[in-house]
């Protein structure tokens, strides 16, 4: 897997995804382009300086001047990487099972195996592709109104924003961390209770294609209650406080208890080979985005959607109650 492909495939809110960062207080009252230039350095100050020019970068929701001093709190926002432009995204007829939708936000359920966002070599066939057919109005909102994202194969719920002021809010309530993002995972491994995990994750410092708990990450938690025993699997409750790259799979490594089937953080070829066949044959992390909560942006009242077990996950949990009872 490349390193780009793994981008596409990320776990992160619209914060990263849209390349969204809050001012710190050290950098309140300095010049606008000077502070974006520390913010994302991962862009030179001549690129952030023509973005500010055409008006693509937004302070507040309101484009900014170059001169113009930013402060405290100011939300900035400057546009994804140019080769992920929504400009290159295509509307295409893929089928997008909806689980709720009004005339601000749809709540979509992913399914195992497909892409969220166009990216390098996913160029189409991708869950965005499909809601600009659905929508056509989604051009006019940043990621087509995708504010979070799942890997590839993790199934389960997703929020997407109809309006530019809905997508700002939801950004908002993902910043607050006040977004509710729960997940069954089924581990390797007999946990005995639950926790949670405060550790921040990072690319790894030596294979590049991977994510890792190191010291100068981005701060990650994710709670985590256990739901099943299965002799020697468990099945947990995770829910996300954070959302970075690979979240979830990266914690429960690091916990000594990976997902069954991942491909890149889960156990050895040797060790796959004493599962039960059931988990030996399943082909995908075992993790499904089932209970997504929030404030909705228009109503402002609280919701929620709950889904069941992916029909693979759960042919994999019966297996494993049955391996358990023998």
């Amino acid at each position: 897997m490349s390193e780009s492909s793994l981008l596409d495939e990320e776990d992160e809110s619209a914060a990263e995804i849209s390349l969204i960062r809050t001012v710190p207080s050290e950098c309140s009252g300095m010049r606008a382009d000077l502070v974006l230039g520390r913010l994302f350095p991962e862009y030179s100050r001549s690129r952030i300086q023509s973005w500010m020019r055409e008006e693509r970068v937004l302070v507040n929701n309101l484009a900014i001047g170059v001169r113009a001093k930013i402060w405290e709190g100011d939300v900035v926002e400057i546009p994804p990487p140019p080769d992920l432009n929504d400009e290159e995204v295509v509307a295409e007829n893929i089928s997008i099972d909806i689980v709720y939708q009004d005339e601000g936000i749809l709540v979509v359920h992913k399914p195992a195996g497909l892409v969220v966002h166009p990216g390098s070599g996913n160029r189409s066939g991708t869950l965005q592709n499909g809601l600009l057919y659905l929508d056509a109005e989604l051009a006019k909102v940043p990621r087509s109104g995708i504010v979070h994202r799942l890997d590839k194969e993790t199934s389960g719920l997703m929020v997407v924003a109809r309006t530019l002021p809905v997508h700002t809010e939801l950004v908002r309530q993902l910043q607050a961390r006040t977004v509710k993002r729960h997940y069954a995972a089924i581990a390797v491994g007999d946990i005995l209770s639950g926790g949670n995990v405060n550790a921040p994750i990072g690319r790894h410092p030596t294979q590049r294609t991977k994510m890792a708990v190191v010291a100068v990450g981005r701060p990650a938690v994710t709670h985590y209650a256990v739901q099943e025993r299965l002799a020697g699997f468990t099945l947990v409750e995770c829910r996300l406080e954070t959302g970075r790259t690979h979240q979830i799979r990266v914690h429960m490594q690091k916990l000594g208890f990976p997902l069954v089937g991942d491909p890149v953080y889960g156990v050895s070829a040797a060790r796959i080979k004493t599962f039960p066949t059931v988990a030996q044959s399943f082909s995908r992390q075992a993790l499904h985005a089932f209970r997504l909560g929030l404030i909705h942006p228009l109503r402002q009242v609280a919701m929620e959607w709950e889904i069941g077990m992916e029909p693979d996950f759960q042919v994999l949990l019966d297996g494993l109650r049955e391996h358990a009872c023998e």
